[in-house]
């Protein structure tokens, strides 16, 4: 059967269907356990949350499924530039975007002094809230760190963006690795070059991770339907790893109003940009992506741009300035067909079927 994979092995889990993690609290708590409970494993981005928080979140997941389920880091939080960033810097950034701003009627934000969260103190957090899975981007964990999940049994997934990423986490010992195809929405989570170094597509990226390590991999990026997870089967993956079908299901946290916009015409137009958070990300066209697309030299590092933005789009949401949000989206949305998870998660298994018989 074409479900019986090294991944299900591996993990326990009856379909080789992982619901991509989604950052900026776009997870939740019901689409993860849901996922879980319908027979592939679900994710939670735990990237935005305090340790105390995860540590809540997960015992959440645990009181709505007894299934297999991922909880994902970012090893790399803080891009190396952000500590350096001046105020003579932010003060030029406010400019720039000070119309927008003032299109919404709300004050710039002084430049924020805490940024968040950081890999260790979050990743020990995981390992004491003992997912399945440990998931991360952006880098690889130490190897007390790994050596410590593995003590757990937990399990220990990777992601790359080329094939020397994938190269470098198979010898670092993780058990399997997502490989991203630039087709992906959200961050290019690349680590060992620039993320604009790093934009292979998924279907050719498959197949040469598949030719260089051995350990299992699952394919992410231009996959929604049964037609996708099949190819990627036949090309060398494990398992197919899915976000923006399933954020666009209701189970998700995302607004409603992205949730229109992924099953809507501007669905057909995304874009790479920096302007989300100062890291390069896909997402539908906007206002700000097309107005500033030659401005993005003047961005401010990861998470201070993020941060900057997060103000903008809080109240461009609660003003319904829908043209002031830039919704993350993969290249593959104008094919959702599906709002509901159990719908979606059970018409992926029925159209892998299909092709198998014939």
């Amino acid at each position: 059967m074409w479900n019986n994979t090294r991944i299900t092995k591996l993990l326990g889990i009856e379909y080789p269907i992982i619901q991509g993690p989604f950052g900026g609290g776009l997870s939740s708590v019901k689409l993860a356990s849901t996922v879980s409970n319908l027979g592939g494993m679900g994710s939670f981005g735990a990237q935005p949350f305090s340790p105390k928080e995860i540590l809540e979140i997960s015992n959440e997941i645990k009181t709505k499924t007894s299934k297999p389920y991922a909880l994902n880091i970012w090893v790399s939080n803080k891009d190396n530039d952000a500590d350096a960033y001046s105020i003579e810097e932010y003060e030029k950034l406010c400019l720039l975007f000070k119309p927008y701003f003032d299109e919404l009627s709300i004050p710039l934000p002084a430049k924020p002094g805490n940024l968040g969260s950081q890999f260790e103190e979050q990743v020990q957090a995981v390992i004491d809230a003992k997912p399945a899975v440990l998931s991360f981007v952006f880098g690889i964990p130490s190897p007390e760190v790994l050596e410590n999940c593995k003590r757990k049994n937990i399990k220990t997934i990777g992601t790359a963006t080329t094939v020397d990423e994938a190269v470098a986490l198979e010898a670092a010992g993780v058990d399997a690795i997502v490989v991203t195809g630039f087709e992906a929405g959200g961050h290019r989570v690349s680590f060992l070059r620039s993320s604009e170094d790093s934009l292979t597509g998924t279907f050719v990226l498959i197949q040469q991770v598949a030719d260089k390590v051995k350990i299992p991999i699952i394919a992410a990026g231009g996959i929604a339907d049964g037609k996708g997870i099949a190819a990627a089967l036949t090309l060398g993956s494990d398992a197919v790893q899915m976000g923006t079908a399933f954020l666009a299901c209701e189970e998700s946290n995302a607004t409603p109003e992205h949730k229109r916009k992924l099953f809507s015409e501007d669905a057909k137009y995304t874009v790479l940009t920096k302007m989300f958070s100062g890291r390069l990300a896909r997402g539908m066209k906007s206002k700000l992506s097309q107005e500033l697309h030659a401005h993005e030299r003047s961005f401010a590092p990861y998470p201070i741009q993020r941060l900057f933005i997060s103000t903008l789009s809080k109240a461009a949401v609660a003003q319904g300035k829908s043209e002031l949000i830039t919704f993350w989206a993969g290249q593959i949305a104008p094919i959702l067909k599906y709002k509901k998870t159990d719908e979606l998660f059970h018409s992926l298994i029925s159209q892998v079927d299909s092709i198998y018989k014939r």
